[in-house]
């Protein structure tokens, strides 16, 4: 067996570091970010408590499994609340998204 060449372990790499990892909530992020962000963590805390995979998730809701990931990756700019919210009702029927406004001096 021979070693691989250096062009085709870069290649192997970057493809690793694309867009395989989860995204984090900025510091600076706004109130929109911060809600999508959060439906986003349901979904993966549903996934966890129900030992489901994506593949199931996605048929379950009757979506393309890629939006699956791209929620559970947190990829929040590709969803609207009421999207996210939506799917999420899907789940949980009794869901309720209640905002609050932070006390303000």
């Amino acid at each position: 067996m021979k070693f691989p060449k250096n062009k085709d372990i870069h290649s192997f790499l970057n493809s690793l570091c694309e867009d395989d990892f989860s995204n984090s909530l900025k510091a600076n992020a706004t109130h929109v970010e911060r809600v999508k962000y959060e439906l986003c963590k349901r979904f993966v805390i549903y996934l966890r408590d129900e030992n489901m995979t994506q593949s199931t998730l996605a048929k379950k809701l009757d979506i393309d499994r890629s939006r699956i990931n791209w929620i559970v990756k947190y990829r929040i700019e590709h969803f609207t609340i009421d999207k996210l919210y939506y799917l999420y009702n899907k789940l949980d029927p009794d869901f309720e998204l209640i905002l609050s406004r932070p006390y303000k001096k």
